[in-house]
Protein backbone atom coordinates (compact mmCIF):
# COMPACT_ATOMS: atom_id res chain seq x y z
CA UNK A 1 0.00 0.00 0.00
CA UNK A 2 1.30 3.43 -0.87
CA UNK A 3 1.63 6.00 2.41
CA UNK A 4 -1.54 7.77 0.51
CA UNK A 5 -3.57 4.61 1.08
CA UNK A 6 -2.09 3.70 4.51
CA UNK A 7 -3.47 7.19 5.76
CA UNK A 8 -6.62 6.89 4.34
CA UNK A 9 -6.85 3.02 6.20
CA UNK A 10 -5.86 4.75 9.68
CA UNK A 11 -8.46 7.34 9.10
CA UNK A 12 -11.00 5.25 7.93
CA UNK A 13 -9.88 2.60 10.86
CA UNK A 14 -10.44 5.47 13.74
CA UNK A 15 -13.89 5.43 13.21
CA UNK A 16 -14.61 1.47 12.16
CA UNK A 17 -15.37 -1.13 14.69
CA UNK A 18 -14.99 -3.66 12.27
CA UNK A 19 -11.68 -5.22 11.36
CA UNK A 20 -10.70 -6.07 7.74
CA UNK A 21 -7.51 -8.25 8.28
CA UNK A 22 -7.21 -10.40 11.82
CA UNK A 23 -4.31 -12.61 12.26
CA UNK A 24 -4.04 -15.23 14.46
CA UNK A 25 -1.04 -17.17 16.32
CA UNK A 26 -2.93 -20.61 16.92
CA UNK A 27 -1.75 -22.28 20.25
CA UNK A 28 -2.50 -25.03 22.20
CA UNK A 29 -2.64 -28.24 20.00
CA UNK A 30 -0.01 -30.17 22.68
CA UNK A 31 -1.39 -28.98 25.72
CA UNK A 32 -4.89 -29.98 24.29
CA UNK A 33 -4.06 -33.79 23.39
CA UNK A 34 -2.57 -34.25 26.64
CA UNK A 35 -5.63 -33.10 28.69
CA UNK A 36 -7.43 -35.47 26.25
CA UNK A 37 -4.58 -38.03 27.08
CA UNK A 38 -4.08 -38.12 23.44
CA UNK A 39 -0.84 -38.33 21.30
CA UNK A 40 0.08 -34.24 20.40
CA UNK A 41 -0.66 -35.05 16.73
CA UNK A 42 -4.62 -35.53 17.56
CA UNK A 43 -4.16 -32.15 19.15
CA UNK A 44 -2.60 -31.31 15.23
CA UNK A 45 -5.10 -32.85 13.61
CA UNK A 46 -8.46 -31.08 16.25
CA UNK A 47 -6.29 -27.50 15.41
CA UNK A 48 -6.71 -28.35 11.54
CA UNK A 49 -10.69 -28.45 12.20
CA UNK A 50 -10.28 -25.69 14.05
CA UNK A 51 -8.83 -23.98 11.26
CA UNK A 52 -11.67 -24.75 9.36
CA UNK A 53 -14.14 -23.42 11.49
CA UNK A 54 -12.09 -20.35 11.79
CA UNK A 55 -11.79 -19.95 7.51
CA UNK A 56 -15.52 -20.30 7.47
CA UNK A 57 -16.61 -17.89 10.29
CA UNK A 58 -13.92 -14.97 8.82
CA UNK A 59 -15.99 -15.77 5.30
CA UNK A 60 -19.96 -15.29 6.50
CA UNK A 61 -18.22 -12.27 8.58
CA UNK A 62 -16.91 -10.93 5.69
CA UNK A 63 -12.73 -9.98 6.64
CA UNK A 64 -10.99 -9.18 3.55
CA UNK A 65 -8.08 -11.38 4.96
CA UNK A 66 -7.23 -13.80 7.61
CA UNK A 67 -3.38 -15.01 8.13
CA UNK A 68 -2.93 -18.00 10.31
CA UNK A 69 0.54 -18.93 12.32
CA UNK A 70 1.09 -22.84 10.98
CA UNK A 71 4.51 -23.60 11.09
CA UNK A 72 7.16 -21.28 12.74
CA UNK A 73 10.53 -21.28 11.67
CA UNK A 74 11.05 -22.08 15.22
CA UNK A 75 9.08 -24.99 15.07
CA UNK A 76 11.81 -27.07 13.35
CA UNK A 77 13.37 -27.53 16.73
CA UNK A 78 10.75 -29.48 17.92
CA UNK A 79 11.13 -33.17 17.40
CA UNK A 80 11.53 -34.25 14.69
CA UNK A 81 8.90 -36.99 14.56
CA UNK A 82 6.27 -34.32 15.34
CA UNK A 83 7.87 -31.71 12.70
CA UNK A 84 7.52 -34.52 10.29
CA UNK A 85 4.17 -35.47 11.17
CA UNK A 86 3.27 -31.83 10.89
CA UNK A 87 4.39 -31.17 7.56
CA UNK A 88 2.95 -34.49 6.50
CA UNK A 89 -0.33 -33.13 7.93
CA UNK A 90 -0.04 -29.90 5.89
CA UNK A 91 0.30 -31.66 2.66
CA UNK A 92 -2.87 -33.64 3.70
CA UNK A 93 -5.09 -30.53 4.62
CA UNK A 94 -3.59 -28.77 1.37
CA UNK A 95 -4.93 -31.72 -1.11
CA UNK A 96 -8.54 -32.15 0.74
CA UNK A 97 -9.00 -28.27 1.22
CA UNK A 98 -7.99 -26.79 -2.08
CA UNK A 99 -10.91 -27.27 -3.74
CA UNK A 100 -13.20 -26.50 -0.81
CA UNK A 101 -11.11 -22.85 -0.79
CA UNK A 102 -12.00 -22.63 -4.51
CA UNK A 103 -15.17 -23.28 -4.37
CA UNK A 104 -16.47 -20.23 -1.80
CA UNK A 105 -14.08 -18.33 -3.40
CA UNK A 106 -10.50 -18.37 -1.58
CA UNK A 107 -7.45 -16.91 -2.22
CA UNK A 108 -5.00 -19.19 -0.24
CA UNK A 109 -1.40 -17.08 -0.35
CA UNK A 110 1.79 -18.85 1.86
CA UNK A 111 3.99 -16.59 3.83
CA UNK A 112 7.42 -17.58 4.29
CA UNK A 113 10.67 -19.74 3.62
CA UNK A 114 9.10 -22.52 2.12
CA UNK A 115 12.63 -23.49 0.21
CA UNK A 116 13.17 -25.77 3.19
CA UNK A 117 10.27 -27.92 2.83
CA UNK A 118 9.77 -31.36 0.33
CA UNK A 119 9.43 -30.72 -2.95
CA UNK A 120 6.60 -32.43 -2.70
CA UNK A 121 5.30 -29.89 -0.06
CA UNK A 122 6.52 -27.23 -2.38
CA UNK A 123 4.51 -28.42 -5.59
CA UNK A 124 1.38 -28.85 -3.45
CA UNK A 125 1.85 -25.42 -2.70
CA UNK A 126 2.48 -23.95 -5.84
CA UNK A 127 -0.32 -25.88 -7.34
CA UNK A 128 -3.00 -24.70 -4.52
CA UNK A 129 -1.90 -21.04 -5.03
CA UNK A 130 -2.27 -21.66 -8.57
CA UNK A 131 -5.51 -23.12 -8.88
CA UNK A 132 -7.07 -20.04 -6.05
CA UNK A 133 -4.74 -17.35 -7.28
CA UNK A 134 -7.92 -15.41 -8.88
CA UNK A 135 -10.32 -15.58 -6.40
CA UNK A 136 -12.05 -12.18 -5.28
CA UNK A 137 -13.15 -13.42 -1.44
CA UNK A 138 -11.03 -14.39 1.56
CA UNK A 139 -7.68 -13.91 1.46
CA UNK A 140 -6.25 -16.71 3.73
CA UNK A 141 -2.53 -16.08 4.48
CA UNK A 142 -0.83 -19.56 6.31
CA UNK A 143 2.14 -18.84 7.59
CA UNK A 144 4.69 -21.61 7.03
CA UNK A 145 8.08 -21.56 8.25
CA UNK A 146 7.97 -17.96 8.83
CA UNK A 147 9.34 -15.87 11.42
CA UNK A 148 9.05 -12.27 11.72
CA UNK A 149 12.42 -11.60 11.79
CA UNK A 150 13.16 -13.67 8.80
CA UNK A 151 10.77 -11.26 7.09
CA UNK A 152 12.43 -8.58 7.33
CA UNK A 153 16.21 -9.68 7.20
CA UNK A 154 14.79 -11.24 3.98
CA UNK A 155 13.37 -7.45 3.12
CA UNK A 156 16.38 -5.89 4.41
CA UNK A 157 18.74 -8.03 2.08
CA UNK A 158 16.33 -7.49 -1.04
CA UNK A 159 17.20 -3.52 -0.60
CA UNK A 160 21.25 -4.31 -0.28
CA UNK A 161 21.04 -5.76 -3.18
CA UNK A 162 19.42 -2.97 -5.45
CA UNK A 163 21.69 -0.75 -3.46
CA UNK A 164 24.41 -2.95 -4.54
CA UNK A 165 23.03 -2.79 -7.95
CA UNK A 166 22.48 0.94 -8.18
CA UNK A 167 19.05 0.75 -7.90
CA UNK A 168 18.41 2.78 -5.24
CA UNK A 169 20.44 4.97 -2.96
CA UNK A 170 20.57 4.56 0.82
CA UNK A 171 18.99 8.16 1.63
CA UNK A 172 15.85 6.17 -0.67
CA UNK A 173 15.04 3.81 2.04
CA UNK A 174 12.55 5.05 3.98
CA UNK A 175 9.23 2.86 6.10
CA UNK A 176 6.95 1.93 3.04
CA UNK A 177 10.16 1.03 1.26
CA UNK A 178 11.02 -1.91 3.07
CA UNK A 179 7.51 -2.39 3.77
CA UNK A 180 6.83 -2.85 0.21
CA UNK A 181 9.48 -5.86 0.52
CA UNK A 182 8.20 -7.49 3.06
CA UNK A 183 5.45 -10.64 3.47
CA UNK A 184 1.60 -9.49 3.06
CA UNK A 185 3.04 -6.09 1.92
CA UNK A 186 0.03 -5.49 -1.03
CA UNK A 187 -2.68 -6.38 1.59
CA UNK A 188 -5.09 -3.82 4.43
CA UNK A 189 -2.94 -3.83 7.61
CA UNK A 190 -3.53 -6.08 10.24
CA UNK A 191 -6.38 -4.73 12.34
CA UNK A 192 -6.08 -7.38 14.97
CA UNK A 193 -3.93 -10.35 16.63
CA UNK A 194 -6.04 -13.12 18.09
CA UNK A 195 -3.80 -15.86 20.44
CA UNK A 196 -5.09 -18.75 22.16
CA UNK A 197 -3.84 -20.66 24.91
CA UNK A 198 -3.02 -18.53 27.75
CA UNK A 199 0.73 -17.47 26.60
CA UNK A 200 0.82 -13.57 26.23
CA UNK A 201 3.63 -13.36 23.88
CA UNK A 202 4.26 -12.56 19.51
CA UNK A 203 6.43 -15.36 18.74
CA UNK A 204 8.07 -13.72 16.08
CA UNK A 205 4.80 -13.55 14.24
CA UNK A 206 4.66 -10.30 11.57
CA UNK A 207 6.97 -8.11 13.55
CA UNK A 208 6.89 -5.47 11.35
CA UNK A 209 3.16 -6.00 10.09
CA UNK A 210 1.29 -5.24 13.30
CA UNK A 211 2.97 -2.42 14.78
CA UNK A 212 -0.85 -0.84 15.36
CA UNK A 213 -2.42 -3.96 14.97
CA UNK A 214 -4.84 -4.21 18.51
CA UNK A 215 -4.23 -7.74 20.65
CA UNK A 216 -6.44 -10.27 21.89
CA UNK A 217 -5.56 -13.05 24.14
CA UNK A 218 -7.58 -16.05 25.00
CA UNK A 219 -6.73 -19.04 27.63
CA UNK A 220 -9.20 -21.23 24.96
CA UNK A 221 -6.52 -23.79 23.68
CA UNK A 222 -6.74 -23.79 19.48
CA UNK A 223 -9.05 -26.72 19.49
CA UNK A 224 -11.48 -25.85 20.95
CA UNK A 225 -11.31 -22.22 19.43
CA UNK A 226 -14.93 -21.97 17.78
CA UNK A 227 -17.46 -19.50 16.15
CA UNK A 228 -18.42 -17.97 20.04
CA UNK A 229 -14.67 -17.44 21.05
CA UNK A 230 -13.95 -15.86 17.51
CA UNK A 231 -16.62 -13.40 17.77
CA UNK A 232 -16.20 -12.79 21.21
CA UNK A 233 -12.24 -11.43 20.13
CA UNK A 234 -14.06 -9.26 17.23
CA UNK A 235 -16.51 -7.56 19.83
CA UNK A 236 -13.88 -6.81 21.86
CA UNK A 237 -11.96 -5.30 18.80
CA UNK A 238 -15.49 -3.28 18.48
CA UNK A 239 -14.86 -1.32 21.62
CA UNK A 240 -11.13 -0.45 21.35
CA UNK A 241 -10.48 2.96 20.40
CA UNK A 242 -7.29 3.16 17.57
CA UNK A 243 -5.90 6.08 17.58
CA UNK A 244 -2.31 5.15 15.51
CA UNK A 245 -0.44 7.45 17.75
CA UNK A 246 -2.60 10.44 17.86
CA UNK A 247 -5.06 11.86 20.33
CA UNK A 248 -7.84 10.70 21.73
CA UNK A 249 -11.19 11.13 19.92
Amino acid sequence: MSSEDQLQYKNQQMHMVKPRHVAIIMDGNGRWAKKQGKLRMSGHQAGAESVRRAVSYAVSYQLDALTLYAFSSDNWNRPSQEVIALLELFVLVLDTEVKNLHKHNIRLNIIGDTTRFSHRLQDCIRCAEEKTQNNQGLILNIAANYGGRWDIIHGVRTLAEKVQDGLLRPDEIEEKTLSAHLCLSTMVPVDLVIRTGGEYRISNFLLWQVAYAEFWFTDTLWPDFDKDVFKGALNAFAKRERRFGGATL
